[in-house]
């Protein structure tokens, strides 16, 4: 079943509208072959392609967990989740612009 889900990924990938305009990566790029990598079993290669999405998926299950519990501290793991998962972005994104235009 996660084969046929892997294999439908891969023949499936939607290309980046951002850089096939631009010529350069945008903030998301990589996401999806993380994910296949991540299906794959492959975390390290999965970190290597995106590397905020692992905290992202966790940010999305403890969401759904504190709507179904609302957790005491919910809200500050959410907030301090997210700001992880953004300043992960960003330091990735600006590493492979300055890296792109070098």
């Amino acid at each position: 079943m996660i084969q046929e889900i892997i294999d439908w990924l891969e023949n499936n990938m939607q290309p980046c509208p951002y850089k096939q305009r631009l010529g350069i990566d945008c903030p998301g790029c990589g996401m999806q072959r993380a994910l296949i990598e991540l299906l794959k079993g492959n975390i390290v290669e999965s970190l290597v392609f995106y590397p905020a999405l692992i905290p992202m998926i966790l940010l999305f299950i403890f969401l759904i967990l504190h709507i179904i519990f609302n957790f005491k501290h919910g809200a500050f793991v959410l907030k301090s989740t997210f700001i992880l998962s953004v300043s992960i972005v960003f330091v990735q994104y600006s590493i492979k612009t300055i890296l792109h235009f070098l």
